[in-house]
């Protein structure tokens, strides 16, 4: 007569068939995922690729392989054109770093006053302050290069940089107002006892407690500056003025004839560094902002 044998072992197999479908489970996903992120960054690696092909060999595969590999493309972007790219990217540099200062001082101070003081109309005004992120850009452009043309200011880069410095980005000033308004008053309290005014409270303990609304505001402020194309291209006419997006947008040639894509995808490639840059220095205060759910 056959008997049956219980001990250890079918109860461990037991135990492993719930692990074992998990980490099947878990492979399966990660796969798909991961082929997920290849397909959304296949045109940035294509790309790069390109950046090291001859130009007469771009288009002629969508695969990421080539048999020819050159360097030109850098030499002849960096150097190609009337200027030197170099020029551009200092333009955007300096574009970039006025705006994110201007916007981490006017927006944090306005940002401290509807979260903190109290004066007449306070609700209306950042009711009207909202209601300016339902307005396009392109409905205030007429507008304003009326304005900085009748201020002789137009191929300057005082249009791209002035209205930074006068809280105009209604989304930086929204999103310092939320985090200021979760920090407990004890500690304005506090800083007022040990003779702290206005000032002192916002330089002392708001800005501290507010690093991570800080550092998302100057990531996306420099995101957005550096990958301006429609304002310098209004407002500066001048080719010793231009930014990186005007200088990539050189290497096209709009009469039909032969554009520089080698040149074109190098210099692309190397406008990224920047930003890649400026993300990581920034990374982990961007995510503390998205986490943060405020002080209890």
């Amino acid at each position: 007569m056959a008997t049956t044998t219980t001990g250890p072992a079918p109860a461990l197999a037991r135990r492993l068939r719930p692990v074992r479908g998990a980490l099947a489970v878990g492979v399966i996903r990660h796969a798909l995922l991961i082929l997920v992120l290849f397909a959304l960054l296949y045109p940035l690696l294509w790309m790069v690729a390109a950046s090291f092909r001859p130009n007469s060999e771009i288009f002629s595969s969508l695969g990421l392989f080539s048999r020819h590999y050159t360097l030109g493309n850098y030499a002849a972007g960096w150097s190609g054109g009337s200027l030197r790219f170099s020029r551009y990217f200092l333009n955007s540099a300096v574009i970039a770093v006025l705006t994110v200062a201007g916007n981490l001082l006017a927006c944090s101070l306005t940002a401290y006053a509807f979260a903190r003081l109290e004066f007449p109309l306070k609700r209306v005004l950042f009711a009207l302050l909202l209601g300016t992120l339902l307005l396009p850009y392109h409905v205030t452009l007429v507008p304003q290069y009326i304005l900085f043309n009748k201020l002789h200011l137009v191929n300057t880069i005082a249009p791209l940089v002035a209205p930074h410095f006068l809280a105009t980005d209604a989304f930086f000033v929204f999103l310092m107002v939320q985090f200021i308004r979760v920090l407990p008053r004890e500690l304005d309290d506090a800083a007022r006892m040990d003779g702290c005014g206005h000032w002192g409270i916002f330089r002392r303990v708001v800005i501290p407690l507010s690093l991570p609304a800080i550092g998302t505001t100057a990531l996306f402020s420099f995101i957005n500056s550096w990958n301006d194309f429609l304002g310098p291209l209004l407002y500066l006419n001048n080719a010793d003025l231009w930014t990186v997006p005007l200088g990539l947008n050189s290497f096209l040639d709009s009469t039909g004839g032969q554009s520089s894509y080698g040149a074109l995808f190098a210099m692309a490639t190397l406008s990224l560094a920047p930003l890649v840059g400026f993300f990581v220095a920034f990374q982990r205060l961007l995510i503390e902002g998205i986490a943060t759910s405020g002080m209890k």
